[in-house]
């Protein structure tokens, strides 16, 4: 069979000089903090939120499956720290739509050099931060502000199943959280310590 090319590809010379997303990896191993670039003029601002061949560059090529919105009244407010197991691990592209809020990670995949290793970053309205989180992480926030709203693209459908958590302060993993929680579900907050087999 020939192969034809789409032609709504990109044009010759249109690469990384025309981007429009900034790829910054974390400390943690494919976990990316992505800045957009805005085209501003009189009217405001056009800015690219997504781009599949730009993640690609990076190794990253999650199908988008679901996308869910997390609205949240008080500051001080906790979600977390959630994750599914395998096959049903999800990467997931979180951006903060209103307010502000602190989201952290951490590497839970064994075979990872930041295996345990956890990292955060402040996603705000303002500065349209998003954070790409890779399959094997576990993800939660806490909002900075009163109404803040989280906006999120997984690349897996929510499995019950296979849906699990790790508690906000667990010292195996020491998160430096800005605030301390003041609320959170009761399973949040009463998941136990976790414990790793030992080497």
């Amino acid at each position: 069979m020939p192969d034809v090319k789409s032609p709504c590809t990109h044009a010759k010379g249109a690469g990384v000089g025309s981007q429009r997303l900034n790829f910054l990896e974390t400390k943690l191993s494919g976990a990316f903090i992505i800045d957009v670039q805005r085209l501003e003029d009189e009217r405001g601002f056009f800015a690219r939120s997504w781009c599949h061949k730009e993640a690609a560059g990076y190794g990253l090529a999650p199908n988008w499956v679901q996308c869910n919105i997390s609205f949240n009244k008080k500051k001080g407010t906790l979600r977390g720290m959630h994750y599914q197991l395998s096959p049903c691990a999800e990467a997931k592209l979180v951006r903060c739509t209103m307010g502000a809020i602190y989201d952290a990670i951490i590497d839970l995949r064994p075979e990872s050099s930041t295996f345990k290793h956890w990292t955060g970053v402040e996603l705000t309205a303002e500065n349209r931060r998003m954070l790409y989180i890779p399959e094997g992480f576990a993800h939660g926030f806490l909002t900075l502000s009163d109404n803040a709203e989280v906006f999120y693209q997984m690349s897996e459908f929510y499995a019950p199943a296979h849906a699990r958590g790790l508690r906000w302060n667990d010292p195996a993993f020491a998160i430096e959280w800005p605030l301390t929680p003041e609320v959170i579900s009761d399973q949040d907050r009463n998941y136990p310590d976790v414990e790793f087999e030992k080497a």
